[in-house]
Formats: C-alpha cells, sequence, structure tokens
C-alpha cells in the first residue's frame, strides 16, 4: 500500500498528458546470450550459475531473431494502426557489437576486440535477419535505439579473463560472458557502464562514441535514445552521448549514480526533466 502511494506520488513532477499512449520498447537487440543449448548445459554440469530469476530464464531462452521471428513480429505490428493510420512502432533497444573471442583468445587476453552485430547474425547463420532489420526500419515498424556498444562490462571483464578467473574462463571457452559472476565491489558483466574503478570512465565513454557512430554506419541514422544496460550509469558519460546526438535518457526515479569501488550516489529524476546537456530523462518507477 505504502509503496503504491509513493510510486503515485513519484509521478506529480514531470510532463503529462491526457492522451493514451502505448509505448512498446524491448531490450538486448542484437547482443548474444547464450550460444547453445549444449554450451548451457555444460556450464551448468561444471557449477556455474546461470543466474536468478529473469538470469536463468534469459539464459534458457534469448537467443539473437531470425527471419521468421522478425516476420511474425513485423506482420502484428502492420495489424494494428493508430487513429491516424499509422502502423504500430516497436522501439528495438539494440546492442550494436559483441565480443570477437577468437580474436581475445588469439591476442592471449591482452587487448580487447568486437565485432559488429551483423557480423555476429552471420557467425550464428542467422541468414537475411539484418536485411529484415533494415526493412523493418524502411518501414516505420522497428525502430533501433542504443542500448550500448555491448551488453558486457569490458573492463571488468578483461580483467577477469587476465587474471585467469577460473568461472569467468570457463564461460569464455563456452562463448558468453553472462553468468552470474562474483565481483568484489558487486559488478555485474551484464551491467555495461557499471563502475569497478573510476578510471573506466575514459573507456567507456570511447565505448559510448564507438557505439553510437556503429548505429550510424549500420542504419543510416543517428540513435535519439540511451538506455543503459542493467541500469548502472555514471552521469558524467552524458556528454558524449549528447555530443553523438543523443536527446533522451533513460533513468528510475531515484538513481543510484555509480562512482566505482561500490560507491554510489542518490540522484533524483523526474519524467521530461532535462540535464545539463539539454538531454530528457524519460523515468521508470523501478529503483536501480
Amino acid at each position: 500500500m505504502i509503496k503504491n502511494v509513493i510510486k503515485k506520488l513519484s509521478n506529480i513532477p514531470g510532463w503529462k498528458t491526457s492522451r493514451k499512449i502505448v509505448v512498446i520498447e524491448s531490450d538486448d537487440w542484437g547482443s548474444i546470450r547464450m550460444p547453445s543449448k549444449n554450451a548451457y548445459n555444460n556450464l551448468l554440469e561444471n557449477g556455474l550459475s546461470m543466474g536468478e530469476g529473469s538470469g536463468t530464464r534469459y539464459n534458457m531462452f534469448d537467443t539473437l531473431a531470425d527471419t521468421d521471428d522478425l516476420n511474425a513480429l513485423f506482420e502484428v505490428l502492420t495489424n494494428v494502426r493508430d487513429f491516424k493510420g499509422n502502423f504500430a512502432k516497436f522501439t528495438a533497444l539494440s546492442l550494436v557489437a559483441n565480443p570477437d573471442f577468437e580474436k581475445i583468445k588469439k591476442n592471449n587476453f591482452n587487448c580487447y576486440y568486437y565485432e559488429t552485430f551483423s557480423k555476429t547474425l552471420e557467425h550464428y547463420k542467422k541468414h537475411g535477419a539484418f536485411e529484415m532489420w533494415q526493412e523493418g526500419i524502411k518501414a516505420g515498424v522497428f525502430i533501433p535505439e542504443f542500448h550500448g556498444r555491448e551488453h558486457l562490462n569490458v573492463m571488468a571483464w578483461m580483467r577477469a579473463l587476465q587474471a585467469n578467473d577460473k568461472l569467468t574462463m570457463m564461460a569464455f571457452d563456452q562463448g558468453l560472458w553472462s553468468f552470474n559472476n562474483q565481483n568484489k565491489y558487486g559488478v555485474s558483466y551484464q551491467a555495461a557502464f557499471d563502475l569497478e574503478y573510476h578510471s573506466d570512465l575514459k573507456v567507456q565513454a570511447e565505448i559510448i562514441e564507438s557505439g553510437l557512430n556503429i548505429v550510424e554506419q549500420l542504419h543510416g541514422y543517428k540513435a535519439a535514445f540511451f538506455v543503459p544496460p542493467n541500469g548502472p550509469f555514471n552521469n558524467g558519460l552524458e556528454e558524449i552521448a549528447a555530443n553523438n546526438g543523443i536527446k533522451f535518457m533513460l533513468a528510475s526515479k531515484i538513481q543510484k549514480e555509480v562512482l566505482g569501488k561500490g560507491k554510489f550516489k542518490k540522484v533524483f529524476h523526474y519524467l521530461g526533466q532535462k540535464n545539463n546537456y539539454n538531454q530528457k530523462y524519460i523515468t521508470r518507477n523501478c529503483f536501480f
């Protein structure tokens, strides 16, 4: 009861409308999760935790969409129109790259390498899927926006690999990173912009800039909306996002802005609030 009251009160500040608006938004497009059922079973047999709750579900069922999946989605979207006759639109919060496991291993884990998700689709034999993305964009029903370059905390992951962390290496050998990893500061590999160390901000800024450049190269337009994976984010990265075209940022109403080494500070947001770079916040009721 008290939580419901708090949620209602939190909606008082910010933008309001009397219109009835339906927003269809989906995360993680383009990112790999579990390479195969064999990989999942092998890791379970060797004692690797596949997460809890939704983490387990994603590891069991999440995969890259193929042409059949996209055809089915587009069929649903084009069977629904608004009062102006426009088709329903699907905001696909996408990751534009994945780790290049082969190159990382070949270089003895000294450097990080990535491949664009269009290359990943080829590796997973999802033939024609990228062309379907382009068709959905052209039809105006499938609108990829920015969820990050990878759904991966590159620096935390690479440090663990360089330290020959047993579980991280076991998962790497199966072609994934998305398990319930242990980190002394509680950084999940899935949380791309969590901060293990404050010095990682420089690399994260480079990741945002290169990721947004890839969006433009692949899709022919600049992304305008940025949703950091899993939520953790340092607001010092808003400037590089704004400089590369981002106009809207997702944040929880009470954001725990990460500072490194497990520290954070609380920042309050409301729907439509502007930051120092004229970006507007899109808020959720959840608390990261």
